[in-house]
C-alpha cells in the first residue's frame, strides 16, 4: 500500500518565506487535507461572536486566537482534539477546554510550509513546528516555545540498499530534502558515529520522490535519508533494505513543539490560549495511555496522518516520542544539553546552509532572545494539576 503524505513536512524555510505572502495565496494550498476543524485561513485578530462563561466565572467575550498546524502524530492530535470536543477549531463555536479558559482557538490546517509562512507573517498566532524550522521563523517575529510535543527516535532514518557499512556509504550520493530537519539528522549522526559530513554527499530529492525512487529500484538510488511514513514504507517494499542509522543516534535534537508570537501572549486572553492548547495537548495524551481510549486516539491520529492503521500508528509513536507529561517538558527546556550543546548546533546548523543571516538569540527563561525556550506555561499547567 502507497502511503501518501504532504511532501514538505519539516523542510526548513529560508526568513524570506516570512515576508510578502498574501494569505488568500495561502488558502487551498496543495497538499494539505480539508479541515474538518475548519481551515479559513483569515486574520486571528477577531473575536468570537458568541459570550462564553469561562471556569473563573468571567462571562467577557472571547478572544480569537489562532493555531497553524499540519499534519504529523503529536499535531494531529489537535485536529482530534476537535473531534471529540476538547476544542472546536471553527471560529465562533468553543469546546469545553476553550470555554474553560474563555478563548476561541481557531485550527488552520495546511501544508507545512504555509504554516510556517502564515506564523511569519503574523496571520497565525501559534504554529506546530521543530527546533530547526523555528529560527528563520523567530528572526522576522519575537517568538516562544510554550510545548514541546515529540521528538524524533527513529522517525527519520538512512535506509539504504547493497550498502553495509557506513565505510561504504562514503562518497555514495544519499538523497533527501536539503536544508532540512533530514539534513540535520543526516549530518549530525555521522558526526556522533564518528564521520566527517563532508565524505557522505547529500543531494537534493522531493523525499516522496526519493522513497518512490528507493522503492522502486531506481538505478543510483540506493541511499535516501526520509522520515515516517516513508521509513516504514521503504523497508516494507525492498526486502534487501535496512536502516543504516537513524535519529536514535541524536536522541531529543529535534522536537516537535508548539510555538507562539509574543506580539499574541500579550494580547488579552493570551496566557489562556496558552494554557488552553496546553492543557488539550495534555489530556489528549490522557486518552492515549487510557486503554479505554487509546485505540481509537490512535486510530483517529492515524487517519489523519498518512491513512495509517492501528498497528502502524503503534510503532510510529514509538519512533516519534511524545513528551507525554508536563514533567517531560520542563524537563526538556530547562536541561542543559538542550541549552548549550544541541540548540547551539542546530543554530550552527540553520547559518551554515543560510537559513538565518546570523545565529539567532535563543533564551531560556528570561525573556532576552528572539527565541525563547519557556517552561512557564507548562509549569503553570503542573502546578494547577497538583493542587487538586
Amino acid at each position: 500500500m502507497k502511503m501518501f503524505f504532504q511532501s514538505h513536512r519539516r523542510s526548513a524555510v529560508l526568513a524570506s518565506l516570512c515576508v510578502g505572502l498574501s494569505l488568500a495565496a495561502l488558502s487551498g494550498c496543495g497538499g494539505s487535507k480539508p479541515a474538518s476543524s475548519g481551515s479559513n485561513a483569515s486574520s486571528s485578530n477577531g473575536s468570537a461572536g458568541s459570550v462564553a462563561q469561562s471556569s473563573s466565572g468571567s462571562t467577557a467575550k472571547p478572544a480569537t486566537f489562532s493555531l497553524a498546524w499540519s499534519e504529523y502524530p503529536s499535531w494531529s492530535i489537535f485536529g482530534v482534539a476537535d473531534e471529540v470536543g476538547l476544542i472546536n477549531g471553527k471560529e465562533g463555536e468553543m469546546g469545553s477546554i476553550e470555554k474553560k479558559y474563555n478563548v476561541d482557538i481557531k485550527l488552520i490546517l495546511a501544508t507545512y510550509d504555509s504554516c510556517i509562512t502564515l506564523y511569519g507573517n503574523s496571520q497565525a498566532d501559534g504554529v506546530c513546528i521543530t527546533n530547526i524550522d523555528i529560527l528563520g521563523a523567530s528572526g522576522s517575529r519575537n517568538s516562544v516555545g510554550i510545548l514541546p510535543t515529540s521528538t524524533s527516535a527513529g522517525a527519520d532514518a538512512c535506509i539504504v540498499a547493497g550498502i553495509n557499512s557506513l565505510d561504504e556509504l562514503a562518497g555514495k550520493s544519499t538523497r533527501g530534502l536539503e536544508k532540512s530537519v533530514s539534513q540535520y539528522c543526516f549530518e549530525r549522526c555521522l558526526e556522533k558515529l564518528g564521520k566527517n559530513p563532508a565524505d557522505f554527499p547529500f543531494s537534493q530529492m522531493d523525499p516522496e520522490q526519493a522513497a518512490l525512487a528507493f522503492q522502486g529500484k531506481n538505478d543510483g538510488i540506493n541511499s535516501i535519508m526520509v522520515w515516517n511514513p516513508f521509513v516504514m514504507q521503504s523497508l516494507r517494499s525492498r526486502t534487501d533494505s535496512k536502516v543504516l542509522f537513524s535519529s536514535e543516534t541524536i536522541p531529543e535534537e529535534i522536537i516537535d513543539m508548539v510555538v507562539v508570537g509574543k506580539d499574541s501572549l500579550s494580547k488579552p486572553g493570551g496566557e489562556a490560549f496558552a494554557k488552553a492548547v496546553i492543557e488539550t495537548f495534555y489530556l489528549m495524551n490522557k486518552r492515549m495511555a487510557d486503554p479505554k481510549t487509546s485505540d481509537e486516539t490512535l486510530v483517529g491520529i492515524g487517519a489523519r496522518f498518512a491513512k495509517l492503521e492501528l498497528d502502524d500508528m503503534k510503532t510510529i509513536v514509538q519512533q516519534t516520542k511524545f513528551f507525554s507529561q508536563p514533567s517531560d517538558a520542563v524537563r526538556l527546556f530547562g536541561d542543559e544539553r538542550f541549552q548549550k550543546e544541541t540548540m547551539p548546533l542546530v543554530s550552527k546548523f540553520c547559518v551554515k546552509y543560510g537559513l538565518t543571516p546570523q545565529a539567532v538569540e535563543l533564551s531560556y527563561g528570561d525573556g532576552k532572545g528572539m527565541m525563547e525556550f519557556s517552561t512557564k506555561y507548562v509549569s503553570d499547567y503542573l502546578d494547577s494539576q497538583n493542587q487538586k
